[in-house]
């Protein structure tokens, strides 16, 4: 807001420059905060500062409802981005199994259900708790060069763009509460003490699954 200073006001953003000879004001100083001295009388100047107090805060309030604005578009393309890249089928418990009749305040907690191979046991993380450690800057740089075991299909993550990985970024930095900490990666030939997947190598090569209990059940 402008401010009276010694007989200046001094107009935060104002572009020095010539004003035309009609203008009530004469810039001085060469900065991006010059000084402006009023050529009217006191009455023309209250009047005038009372504009351009209205002026500089209708200006500020526009960029702040754009800013508003477009976030939200970033933010609700995230949540489409993640639901429709599958994030949600390993990411968020039960959801594959419930045909994603998961509500949006569970999605992307990770699940205690782990997927073994020949590459031992993983566990599809907290997204919520990762994400929350990371700047946004930090998480596209993560994305852009993650490669992970199986069956995280990192290379997808890596070929998104930058504005694509951002928008998933906002969506999940917004979720409320974070929720717990995923079970961490079990190596090959240990017994992992939580439900799993289990993809053995067949003849053909090909993969099939089963999934193991901790009671020793066992599903195709």
């Amino acid at each position: 807001m402008p401010t009276n200073w010694k007989g200046f006001w001094i107009i935060s953003g104002l572009k020095t420059g010539k004003l035309p000879a009609h203008s009530p004001f004469v810039i001085f100083g060469k900065n991006s905060f010059p000084f402006v001295k009023s050529r009217g009388t006191p009455q023309m100047n209250t009047r005038l500062c009372g504009a351009l107090t209205a002026l500089i805060m209708l200006t500020t309030s526009s960029f702040s409802s754009f800013a508003d604005s477009s976030n939200r578009a970033s933010v609700d393309r995230g949540r489409y981005l993640v639901h429709i890249a599958g994030c949600n089928d390993c990411h968020t418990a039960g959801y594959g199994a419930s045909g994603g009749n998961i509500p949006q305040s569970e999605w992307l907690k990770g699940d205690i259900v782990g997927w073994r191979g020949p590459w031992g046991t993983t566990y599809a993380p907290n997204l919520r708790l990762s994400l929350s450690a990371l700047t946004e800057g930090q998480w596209v740089t993560f994305a852009r060069h993650l490669s992970s075991r199986p069956p995280m299909p990192w290379f997808n993550l890596n070929a998104m763009t930058e504005e694509d990985l951002q928008s998933i970024y906002r969506f999940i930095k917004q979720l409320q509460p974070l929720g717990d900490p995923a079970p961490t990666y079990v190596p090959p030939g240990v017994e992992p003490n939580t439900p799993y997947v289990l993809f053995p190598a067949t003849p053909e090569g090909s993969q099939s699954a089963h999934v193991f209990t901790t009671g020793g059940n066992t599903s195709q």
